[in-house]
């Protein structure tokens, strides 16, 4: 089997929570700190993080290693420019790449991992809500499309017709207080 790696897109202001999302704390950890620990538990090697807004503070109040940590420096661009960035970071032997952003509680390893295996040589989207997202596996077919990626709507349009897994409780994101709230009231099964 091909390396399978993971790319935490990590690089936003979180202006609507009104503090970095990165380092809000669930279950005794960071929310990125969570992202990064389910990727190794999943098996994703390496473990790319794209930091952009408050990367200096996130730095020093995260443990993150053993992953490989790349800054965004156009992070305003929107999440298509954290996506580049990461991508770009992946050695040359990947296989294929999970995308995750770092604020959804729901997201375990055994959810990555299957990710992974369901269908090793396409595109597979989490379905939550009605809608494909993220976490989503890319083969490395799709590498050169991922770095084409422009704006802030990511590869949502990658995803679109993309077979899915179920992700219960993927549409909580910790974009707002109300849904760091909701975050914090979830429980989630770490298999």
């Amino acid at each position: 089997m091909r390396h399978v790696a993971a790319v935490i897109l990590a690089a936003g202001a979180s202006r609507r929570l009104g503090e970095p999302k990165q380092l809000v704390r669930l279950g005794g950890e960071t929310l990125l700190e969570r992202s990064v620990r389910i990727a190794f538990e999943a098996g994703c090697n390496p473990v790319i993080v794209v930091l952009g807004a408050s990367s200096a503070a996130i730095l020093s109040q995260s443990v993150l290693a053993p992953a490989q940590v790349v800054l965004n420096p156009i992070w305003e661009e929107g999440m298509a420019s954290s996506i580049r960035v990461g991508v770009e970071a992946l050695p040359p032997e990947t296989g294929a790449v999970i995308l995750l952003a770092c604020d959804q509680p729901a997201v375990t390893a055994g959810h990555l991992g299957r990710l992974a295996s369901e269908a090793p040589g396409e595109p597979v989207a989490s379905a939550y809500a009605g809608r494909h997202g993220v976490p989503a596996y890319f083969p490395v077919s799709n590498f050169k499309e991922l770095l084409q990626l422009r704006g802030d709507q990511g590869a949502r349009h990658l995803l679109a017709a993309a077979r899915t897994l179920p992700l219960p409780g993927g549409e909580i994101d910790v974009d707002t207080p109300e849904s760091l709230g909701d975050a914090r009231a979830m429980t989630t099964d770490e298999t």
